[in-house]
C-alpha cells in the first residue's frame, strides 16, 4: 500500500490530556507553538477529525513563522459538518474534506462552493486507509495529523502514524471526560499497543519534547 509518510504532533498535559473536559486546548508553551509551525512548514499536508474543527475552528496555516509554502489542510468529516464559516475553508490554503455516502449533498455542495475539494471515501465512517491511498496519489508524502483523541485512535488502529511527537507541558489537568491523546475504544491488552522506539528528547521552554518511531 502507497500512502504518505504521517507525523502524530500533538501538546498534552503530564496527565495526557490534550483538552481539558470544556475543550480548553492552551497546552503547549509558545516556543512549542513556533516548532509546530516550522513542522508544519516542511509536510504536504496537515490532518484533523471534524471534532477538531468545530471545538477549536484552526486556521492549519503556517503563520508564526515565514514560510514559501502552505500544507493542504484535511479534514475528516464523515458527515460533512464542516460549518461554511471555519477558518480552515479561508483562502489561506487549498482544503480537503473527506467525507463518507451519509453525508447531505446540499452541504457537499456549499462546501465545495466555498473553494473546498470533496472526496467522498467511505460508507458510514471515513475509510482511512483508502483516504491515504487518495491523499499519495494526489502528491501528498508527508502528512502531520493534528487530531483529537477519536482520529488518533483511528489512524493508529489501522496502522497508518509512522512517528509520535508529543510537548508535555508542565500542568496537570485531570478529568474523565477530557479528552487524551488517544481515545476510542482501545486495545484489550497492552502486547497488542503500537510499540514505540524513543528517538530523542530535550526541552523546550517549558514543555518536553519526546520523539518517537512507531516499530513494524
Amino acid at each position: 500500500m502507497k500512502r504518505p509518510y504521517v507525523i502524530l504532533n500533538a501538546g498534552m498535559t503530564l496527565d495526557g490530556k490534550i483538552a481539558t473536559k470544556s475543550r480548553d486546548t492552551k497546552i503547549s508553551c509558545y516556543e512549542d507553538l513556533i516548532r509546530v509551525h516550522i513542522l508544519r512548514s516542511k509536510v504536504d499536508a496537515v490532518m484533523v477529525g471534524i471534532n477538531t474543527v468545530l471545538n477549536d475552528d484552526p486556521r492549519l496555516t503556517v503563520h508564526k513563522i515565514k514560510s514559501k509554502k502552505q500544507p493542504i489542510r484535511i479534514v475528516v468529516d464523515s458527515r460533512a459538518r464542516t460549518p461554511l464559516h471555519s477558518r480552515i475553508l479561508n483562502n489561506e490554503a487549498k482544503t480537503i474534506i473527506a467525507t463518507t455516502k451519509l453525508a447531505d449533498k446540499s452541504k457537499i455542495k456549499k462546501l465545495e462552493e466555498k473553494g473546498a475539494e470533496v472526496i467522498i471515501c467511505g460508507e458510514k465512517k471515513v475509510d482511512l486507509i483508502k483516504l491515504m491511498e487518495i491523499l499519495y496519489d494526489k502528491g501528498i508524502r508527508k502528512l502531520l495529523l493534528e487530531g483529537g483523541g477519536t482520529l488518533n485512535w483511528s489512524m493508529l488502529k489501522h496502522r497508518l502514524i509512522d512517528e509520535v511527537i508529543v510537548a508535555i507541558a508542565p500542568v496537570i489537568v485531570g478529568g474523565k471526560d477530557a479528552v487524551t491523546l488517544v481515545d476510542g475504544e482501545g486495545f484489550d491488552l497492552v502486547e497488542e499497543g503500537i510499540k514505540l522506539k524513543l528517538r530523542r528528547y530535550y526541552i523546550l521552554g517549558e514543555d518536553l519534547i519526546l520523539e518517537y518511531e512507531v516499530i513494524r
